[in-house]
């Protein structure tokens, strides 16, 4: 260990010994870390991080799909100073603040209010917990307490805590806890891959429906809540489908009576190109998660909406009828301030138009790779984008990942694929010369790592 340590190419190699000795870094084989070094970061100031070296890299996976707008943001640096002369925190049980109270005002109007009064918490994952308890106790409260089970779609992902993991359809994170969870039912995933000859990507969502209505025909009356990531889902490899399968899911949870939860934690907030990503289905779903970028990439946040009647189902005298799940940090003030100043980006600058004059033309720097013979499957959801390497030899498959991360950092970018899908979620202030340069060095480090 002490040897790799000394072969990381950053002249802070204390801080990086320090870490290996004292943090337990997440997602990670820890390892992996005595042939990869870390990278020491220094400061961030826009897209681009900076390491102790001074050399940089484009954060084009906005640090894990949560950076809007770029680091060091003066705006939002100016509303959390603002915020901190202010409160820095006060518990929320029996006390609320103006920055909440905005930001739960806000987020409701931009649904028409169909859906609000938003409950608070500190992660993705926390956020999932809420809306699988609140689904489950509503019924209850409505004398439903057989309705217990719940629908994910398969290659789903949730997040790793217990409820959350429980309706996670990604065998590297669930597996080793598997005895630990109630399992969910797994239907087929409307991802557009997976169409057959002659199909159509509404062709795949219309099928992955009617096999949804099988399981609701035959459980419908135990089963609380289907749970779906609308219209991508991230971690089983960016599986991008056609809005059909929202409107479809959204008649057939009416239908059996099954709560409907969008988990929009990576998609919303704009990532899919609308605010939310289940505007362009044109419904809205019992429960919504929100997390990630909701605070600009600033402070730990999430948040679930919820329907009136849903809030209702739990207002009354008993309090064992009451929803008392709690976070000690629910709806902080910092984070709200921040969540409230990246809302005023998306308006002020018009973020959501301008951002698809930004797509249109990363996508077409991009045409070159998505025409590559090693490259299936280049598709582009808003300011997502995601290829799949085409590669043969098992080896050089199983090291794709590491080897496509490393080199990326030789050419100044940020870039971590998920097992042989590459990915780009950079943030929204991207200048021209900064996206004809993300698309070039991806290509570059594409080409490179394939020759190997």
């Amino acid at each position: 260990m002490v040897d790799a340590i000394n072969k990381a190419p950053h002249k802070d190699n204390d801080l990086v010994a320090r870490s290996l000795r004292s943090v337990w870094h997440p997602c990670t084989q820890m390892q992996h870390h005595e042939t990869l070094p870390l990278v020491p970061v220094s400061h961030g100031r826009g897209a681009w991080l900076y390491d102790s070296d001074g050399q940089r890299y484009l954060d084009a996976i906005s640090s894990w799909w949560v950076n809007m707008f770029g680091h060091a943001n003066p705006r939002i640096n100016s509303a959390l100073r603002s915020q901190l002369d202010m409160l820095e925190h006060a518990m929320l049980a029996g006390f609320t603040h103006e920055p909440v109270v905005q930001l739960s005002e806000q987020l409701s109007a931009r649904t028409g209010h169909a859906l609000g009064h938003c409950f608070y918490a500190s992660d993705g994952a926390s956020a999932v917990e809420i809306a699988l308890k609140m689904s489950f106790h509503s019924w209850r409260n409505n004398g439903f307490a057989d309705k217990r089970e719940f629908v994910c779609l398969k290659g789903s992902y949730h997040g790793e805590t217990i409820g959350a993991l429980a309706v996670t359809d990604v065998p590297i994170f669930r597996d080793a806890y598997d005895s630990m969870l109630q399992h969910a039912h797994v239907v087929m995933s409307p991802d557009a891959r997976a169409a057959r000859d002659g199909e159509t990507a509404a062709d795949v969502a219309r099928r992955a429906a009617a096999a949804l209505e099988t399981l609701l025909q035959e459980r419908g009356k135990h089963i609380a809540a289907l749970i779906v990531e609308p219209l991508v889902q991230c971690a089983t490899g960016m599986a991008m489908y056609d809005p059909v399968y929202l409107q479809e899911v959204r008649v057939l949870c009416d239908k059996y009576q099954v709560h409907l939860i969008a988990d929009e934690i990576a998609v919303g907030c704009g990532r899919t190109g609308t605010f939310f990503a289940c505007e362009q289905a044109a419904i809205w779903p019992d429960f919504l998660c929100l997390s990630k970028g909701i605070s600009g990439g600033y402070l730990p946040l999430s948040l679930v909406m919820t329907r009136d009647d849903i809030y209702q189902s739990f207002y009354h005298g008993d309090v064992t009828r009451g929803f008392l799940h709690s976070h000690s940090y629910t709806g902080n003030p910092l984070a709200c301030r921040a969540a409230l100043a990246t809302l005023a980006i998306f308006e002020e600058d018009d973020v959501i138009n301008a951002n698809r004059i930004k797509a249109a033309r990363l996508t077409e720097a991009l045409e070159p790779l998505a025409a590559h013979p090693q490259v299936s499957n280049f598709r582009q959801r808003g300011m997502i984008w995601a290829f799949d390497a085409v590669i043969a030899d098992a080896d050089a498959a199983a090291t794709f990942s590491r080897r496509f991360f490393t080199t990326a950092l030789e050419h100044e970018l940020l870039l971590r694929p998920i097992g042989n899908t590459v990915y780009l979620m950079p943030p929204y202030i991207l200048s021209n010369e900064e996206i004809d340069g993300l698309a070039a060095r991806t290509q570059t480090v594409f080409a490179k790592v394939m020759r190997v």
